[in-house]
């Protein structure tokens, strides 16, 4: 394991106060495995066997049921997924495979357990992010129940933007239907919405999407803390 992927693991929060025994005795039977474009790398219902640690590339978390599909995320580094069935020793509920090529670390999933039940420090991280991970699971809610598609798609451009730094132009790295299953909504609908933020300050050309007056998107998008602030 390089050294720079061990300093990208120990920046993560889990990681960043374990014991340096225990962050070897993770590591040390750990891989690191580079996996090209549209890998299945998950199915949900199986049981997992390792923490997933995506360290490079771009990762879609997703589910389907009775020949229907929806995106859940989409992740970028450096973080890890699926932790609370890794903790649990439970199935898990989503699937994953990568969009783009990508470097995903495998820490096995009974080693994980063990340093849990050991490491206080650890414990507690664990429980600090799977709270996170569901507090972004009621804002998520919010957002699909109580917006529109323009207005969810309006929001998902500001914090997009926001994360990326980015001065207001976003170059999707996957398709266009993948962001509207994202959304909760249909490819259609999606390319409506685009159409309709024309009005309040969006150009898009392909998978290149300009914000090209933010004051007045913001004013259409009315984003709110407590479902768009990933800090609250």
């Amino acid at each position: 394991m390089r050294e720079s992927d061990l300093e990208a693991l120990r920046s993560l929060h889990l990681f960043e106060k374990m014991s340096a025994r225990h962050l070897e005795r993770l590591t040390r039977p750990a891989s690191l495995q580079r996996y090209p474009q549209n890998t299945l790398l998950i199915s949900e219902g199986d049981k997992p066997d390792f923490l997933h640690v995506l360290i490079e590339g771009c990762v879609e978390l997703f589910a389907s049921h009775n020949e229907r599909h929806t995106t859940i995320d989409v992740i970028r580094p450096t973080t890890t997924f699926i932790l609370a069935a890794v903790i649990l020793d439970q199935p898990y509920l989503k699937s994953a495979k990568t969009l783009l090529e990508s470097r995903v670390l495998l820490l096995p999933a009974e080693a994980v357990r063990a340093v849990f039940r050991e490491d206080s420090h650890f414990a507690y991280a664990v429980v600090a992010e799977l709270s996170e991970r569901y507090r972004s699971v009621v804002k998520l809610l919010k957002d699909q129940k109580l917006r529109l598609t323009p207005e969810r798609l309006a929001n998902w451009l500001l914090k997009t933007c926001s994360r990326q730094e980015s001065s207001g132009a976003i170059t999707l790295d996957f398709e266009k239907k993948t962001l509207a299953s994202l959304l909760g909504t249909t490819p259609e609908n999606l390319s409506r919405a685009l159409s309709q933020l024309e009005t309040v300050g969006v150009m898009t050309a392909g998978r290149k999407i300009t914000i090209t007056d933010k004051d007045m998107l913001v004013t259409f998008a009315k984003p709110s803390p407590l479902i768009d602030d990933p800090a609250c």
